[in-house]
């Protein structure tokens, strides 16, 4: 078994004082018993979160560790062929999201809370898709917050991850290569286009936010990864740590020590911590008399663990 946790630890200063009070029992536990492994990531300010380049590194999509943070992670295409689409063309993934105009920036809402359902989703889709279409693109539905498109443009274009961006300001995650202009001219027509549409006034009218634009990423042509690593994946953490609600991120560390940790101590495997910065590993280690001993008095602390990622 490998399990992934996603915002493990958190760059907020008020999300690293909440960590401050946290009891993780069974992760102390764990850590003594495991040997530190790989470690991914670079800063809080790469395309990808530590936590997908895990997953890419999983599957074996880079030999170059060095080259994850930033490279184009095509977890697109993996979802078309999941989906049974052709697997050939380069594909992106579509995300329909509010951004919020401020007095001094345009932040992206999480997108969960737009509410969407399956056929507003669609009629969405179907609002906006001409102006894809006329460029080239073709555009897939695949859930209330998940578009599906192909284009050539696709193909090795590196683009901020969603939870990067989320309760963020966007202008520094926009893409800013050449080959990227169509799609912030897609991004300002699809804005003109929903901002007087009726579908939108319909939503303001029953208290729902608008859409009014949105995100690509996860762009990429699906690589050959015959013998993927299977990994779990818990992201109950990824919810409240992008609302910046500590005490249920608190809540869910201790739900997870509760079961998922003490599940790992029992039937053994591999756990990686993933933060903003920094995805650890931890591997189980050979169990001989002399790491029996050891384990017995090395007492890692969980809170220290956190704070490095």
């Amino acid at each position: 078994m490998h399990l992934l946790i996603p915002f493990a630890g958190t760059v907020s200063e008020a999300g690293r004082h909440a960590l401050q009070s946290l009891s993780l029992p069974r992760l102390e536990r764990l850590l003594a018993r495991l040997t530190p492994g790989t470690v991914l990531g670079s800063d809080e300010f790469s395309l990808n979160p530590p936590h997908e380049q895990a997953l890419a590194a999983a599957r074996g999509w880079h030999a170059d560790a060095t080259a994850l943070p930033d490279a184009a992670l095509p977890f697109a295409a993996v979802q078309a062929a999941a989906l049974g689409l052709p697997p050939e063309p380069a594909w992106g993934l579509l995300t329909p999201v509010h951004l919020h105009l401020g007095t001094e920036q345009v932040s992206l809402t999480e997108p969960a809370g737009l509410q969407l359902d399956e056929a507003t989703s669609r009629e969405l889709l179907d609002i906006v898709r001409p102006l894809f279409e006329t460029e080239g693109f073709t555009l897939h539905w695949a859930a209330p917050l998940q578009w599906l498109a192909t284009h050539a443009l696709f193909d090795g274009l590196a683009t901020a991850s969603l939870d990067r961006v989320t309760g963020r300001n966007v202008d520094p995650w926009l893409p800013d290569q050449r080959s990227a202009r169509l799609i912030r001219r897609l991004q300002n027509e699809v804005q003109m286009l929903l901002y007087t549409h009726a579908l939108n006034d319909r939503r303001e009218a029953a208290g729902l936010p608008t859409v009014n634009s949105f995100w690509l990423s996860h762009c990429g042509r699906l690589p050959a990864s015959p013998h993927p690593a299977p990994v779990t994946v818990d992201d109950r953490l990824r919810a409240p740590a992008l609302a910046e609600d500590w005490a249920a991120w608190c809540d869910a560390w201790r739900a997870l020590d509760a079961g998922p940790m003490a599940a790992l101590l029992r039937d053994g495997g591999t756990l990686t911590l993933c933060g903003e910065r920094r995805a650890q590993a931890f591997e189980p280690a050979p169990q001989g008399l002399w790491q029996k001993l050891s384990g017995s008095w090395r007492k890692p602390s969980a809170i220290a663990v956190l704070e490095a990622l």
